[in-house]
């Protein structure tokens, strides 16, 4: 976004395939009145030049930005500080981690595949208050209502790839689309966790939860069931919870989990941070980020 003299003049959003990046979309848009104005973007702008367009620094110094206003240091090594030297030696003011909490919540699929060589992780459990996801014989349909459906198609929206173990397959047959008007062009690739099974209907299947590094786009959701989320969270390979939790009791039913592997219950705290909570029709939803070493320091 560019502003000059406390008016917005330009903005801009990354296009589809990467570029044009945002600070070019927002220059474009706000021609002459750039110059002087703030630039505020969510990641520092992009030092290295590439046959699809031009470094964003030079960019920002070509129209006279003044002062440059950053949430997040890009860590392709591409540019990883690059771009802000580049702006100041340009004279341009840099001012940088703003908002840093939630932009790094924003671009999460971005970061976990730089630092991590793998997807964002977000594991879907939708549940009994009792913390079954079916009845004993297996009937599932529907623990939740409507909206926290609604909610979870929009998840899926948002995610490039949907995996599910080979249980819930064989048994419920899932389509994994997306079923929200206007957005059933955004299904997911779907994915298979199954140590037995060939390709089925031409999906991908892995067998171990560290495959999923191998699988393209920055977003993996996990829908299904209790014994692949247990995989990837005795992996620890969950970066994200959604928790929708439905107002029933079952008692005796399917439970949510298999084994995660944990030692001691001492081992269970301290790994989880609440992000969101709120009110789905009658249903309550709960997302939870993983704590992990890199993030206190």
């Amino acid at each position: 976004m560019i502003v000059n003299a406390g008016r917005v003049v330009g903005r801009g959003w990354t296009q589809p395939g990467g570029r044009p990046h945002a600070e070019a979309m927002a220059l474009a848009e706000a021609g002459e009145a750039a110059r002087g104005a703030t630039a505020y973007v969510t990641l520092e702008p992009c030092a290295h030049r590439s046959p699809r367009g031009p470094a964003c620094a030079d960019l920002l110094t070509q129209a006279g930005v003044a002062r440059v206003v950053a949430a997040l240091r890009d860590p392709d090594p591409r540019t990883d500080g690059a771009g802000f030297a580049r702006l100041s030696a340009a004279g341009i003011t840099i001012v940088s981690d703003i908002c840093a909490d939630e932009a790094r919540r924003s671009m999460a699929g971005f970061l976990t595949r730089r630092a991590l060589g793998r997807p964002h992780v977000t594991l879907k459990l939708a549940t009994s208050l009792d913390g079954c996801i079916a009845l004993a014989g297996g009937e599932s349909r529907w623990i939740t209502g409507p909206e926290s459906r609604a909610h979870a198609h929009l998840e899926r929206a948002r995610h490039e790839a949907i995996l599910v173990g080979r249980g819930t397959w064989e048994a419920d047959a899932p389509r994994l689309d997306v079923r929200l008007p206007g957005l059933e062009s955004r299904a997911p690739r779907r994915v298979i966790l199954s140590t037995s099974m060939g390709d089925a209907q031409g999906c991908p299947v892995i067998a171990h939860p560290a495959e999923i590094a191998a699988l393209p786009g920055d977003h993996l959701l996990i829908e299904g069931g209790a014994g692949a989320a247990a995989a990837f969270l005795a992996a620890d390979l969950v970066d994200r919870l959604l928790i929708y939790r439905a107002p029933i009791l079952i008692g005796g039913g399917r439970a949510a989990l298999g084994d995660i592997g944990l030692a001691s219950l001492a081992d269970a705290h301290g790994r989880w941070r609440l992000t969101d909570a709120r009110a789905l029709g009658s249903d309550r939803l709960e997302a939870y980020e993983r704590q992990r070493q890199q993030d206190s320091n």
